[in-house]
């Protein structure tokens, strides 16, 4: 693997941090840039990565992971400007664009705009990414080597995809947590106790998700054969299409992909 530099030190860094050196990675190829000692600290005690501040020189690298808050890029980005050298840059700041981003740092076109999910915490994510006509083949598999630590990879050929992925699969776990939320709810109104309403719940999610995937079947049909005509789960589909609920998440997704289609705008413009 190549020499890589975190510029950010927190949750999603040290997720793929952690996946790197689980998958075979030496920790001398690993350094992290972050003004928080306490957090350097830890990245090193645990993993066993350099750190330094955003004052020290930054060391020569193939890949720069950008892993800052969106609101912080545009400053970080014009700062690591002179130092970046021929790195390929993966940014993981939610709603910034390619484009900007390569604005930011003087016109460097090796740039890879991606959108992790949290799963990606315990090594169960999908990343969504985008990378222009600069960025070859051999960065495209170096990108996926770094992002595919913490779980599967999708590439888009359009940039504007990943305001979708953002909706879907970005946005998504917070939709299953919902509806996680809202099953063990039911259980509550059965009367089951806490404990049993959240085993209920969460395990019913776990088992259908490994079901599925583990199926050559499509959710829809995995859905018909568990309803019965007649019984008990067509009543509980019949109930979720008369309130609309298909409808309902479809549209969430929808809005969810227009908020960040609005913060691409918003975090893109050079105005300070």
């Amino acid at each position: 693997m190549s020499k890589i530099t975190f510029i950010g030190g927190g949750n999603m860094a040290s997720a793929i941090i952690g996946g790197l050196i689980s998958r075979g990675t030496p920790a001398s190829d690993v350094h992290v840039v972050d003004p928080d000692a306490a957090k350097l600290a830890e990245l090193a005690t645990r993993y066993g990565v350099h750190g330094g501040s955003p004052d020290e020189a930054l060391p020569a690298s193939d890949v720069l992971v950008l892993a800052v808050k969106p609101q912080q890029l545009k400053a970080v980005a014009r700062q690591l400007a002179p130092a970046l050298g021929n790195a390929l840059v993966i940014s993981i700041a939610a709603g910034i664009r390619a484009d900007s981003l390569s604005r930011w740092l003087g016109g460097h076109a090796r740039v890879v705009r991606v959108m992790p999910n949290t799963p990606a915490l315990v090594q169960a994510g999908l990343s969504g990414a985008y990378a222009g006509d600069a960025v070859g083949e051999d960065d495209r598999a170096l990108a996926t080597r770094v992002l595919g630590a913490v779980g599967e990879v999708v590439w888009v050929d359009d940039e504007a995809e990943i305001d979708g992925i953002t909706a879907i699969s970005g946005s998504g776990p917070a939709y299953v947590f919902y509806f996680m939320e809202a099953l063990q709810a039911a259980a509550r109104a059965q009367g089951f106790n806490p404990d049993t309403a959240r085993k209920l719940a969460y395990h019913t999610f776990s088992g259908a998700v490994k079901l599925a995937l583990d199926s050559e079947d499509d959710a829809g049909t995995l859905r018909a054969k568990v309803t019965s005509k007649g019984g008990t789960t067509e009543r509980a589909i019949n109930a979720f299409e008369t309130s609309q609920l298909r409808a309902t998440i479809i549209a969430a997704a929808a809005a969810a992909a227009a908020r960040s289609r609005e913060l691409g705008e918003e975090l893109g413009r050079d105005a300070d």
